[in-house]
């Protein structure tokens, strides 16, 4: 018998490869002559780019960042030399373990610190930026992240635009930076599928679980609402609809319209990096899980992913 044995983290208590070894360790127990293979898997989440370097054997990367209080961070990164891909995740500088849910001011989170993690990896040489979007305790729209990059965001006086999310709703224009000679290919890896804006929007959904009071959300929602405006007026790029734009706070949405991301399912980009889908055609038995099996797991989580590939 071919057992598989494929969970996602079980967030706060243990990392995939973590839980996936103590479920090996269970069924030998009892099924000590089962061929068992163990293989961590990620949606885009935390835990993304630690099951991607050991699936492909990818090197740990240090630079300097900023976290979601704007405090200065040594971040980390995976290098694939043979693609010369950077895999990333927004969790690394601005997930929860850098912002206590007890102290999390929302407005104030930024995702300045994925911004120079994605510097660092260009100038590192990389061709393609992988970003797993899952984690974050952010809901700026990408606006930090699109200053690092050198994006400038101005009011109708012309006075520049640096503080929390809110500044956003005086947002007159935006200034491009030069582009530079190349341009790697950014892969936003989201978790969700949730648009922008509206009731199953970034704000609506996630700006409650990230700390947001009931009063504060009209102002997030109102703040993104017209960044996409100014996006869509200057760029003629509009991707406020787009399936996943809302994860990690709308940055998703600041990928796409600032880097010309393309968006893609999270397990899809870990399923394809570590064959997961030819394992499984191998196995009689697939096991997987997570910390929580909720309504949000159908919504391209890994388990439910895992299992879809099963069926």
């Amino acid at each position: 018998m071919k057992i598989l044995i494929a969970p996602d983290k079980f967030k706060g208590v243990q990392t995939a490869r973590e839980a996936a070894g103590n479920i090996a360790a269970g069924i030998r127990e009892m099924l000590p002559d089962a061929d068992i293979e163990v293989v961590p898997v990620a949606d885009g989440g935390e835990g993304t780019t630690e099951v991607i370097c050991d699936a492909l054997g990818g090197a740990w990367r240090q630079c300097h960042a900023h976290d979601a209080r704007d405090r200065s961070v040594a971040a980390r990164y995976v290098w694939l030399e043979e693609t010369e891909t950077a895999v990333m995740e927004i969790s690394a500088v601005a997930g929860v373990q850098h912002w206590q849910a007890a102290r999390c001011d929302i407005e104030k989170a930024t995702t300045f610190g994925i911004g120079e993690m994605m510097l660092a990896a260009a100038e590192h040489g990389a061709r393609a930026i992988v970003v797993g979007l899952g984690g974050s305790v952010t809901n700026d729209g990408g606006f930090g992240m699109a200053r690092a990059l050198g994006f400038r965001f101005f009011d109708a006086e012309g006075v520049e635009l640096k503080g929390p999310v809110s500044e956003l709703l005086k947002l007159s224009r935006i200034e491009k930076p030069p582009l530079p000679h190349r341009r790697p290919q950014v892969i936003a890896a989201a978790d969700v599928r949730n648009p922008l804006l509206g009731e199953n929007g970034a704000t609506s959904v996630f700006g409650p679980q990230k700390g947001a009071s009931v009063g504060l959300l009209p102002l997030l929602e109102d703040a993104l609402e017209r960044l996409a405006e100014i996006i869509a007026r200057d760029f003629g790029v509009d991707c406020r609809s787009t399936p996943g734009a809302g994860a990690a706070g709308g940055l998703a949405f600041g990928l796409m319209s600032f880097s010309g991301a393309s968006i893609r399912p999270g397990f899809e980009v870990v399923s394809e990096a570590i064959g997961l889908e030819s394992k499984i055609r191998g196995a009689d038995i697939v096991v997987t899980g997570e910390g929580s099996l909720d309504r949000q797991t159908l919504e391209g989580k890994a388990p439910a992913e895992v299992a879809r590939l099963g069926r």
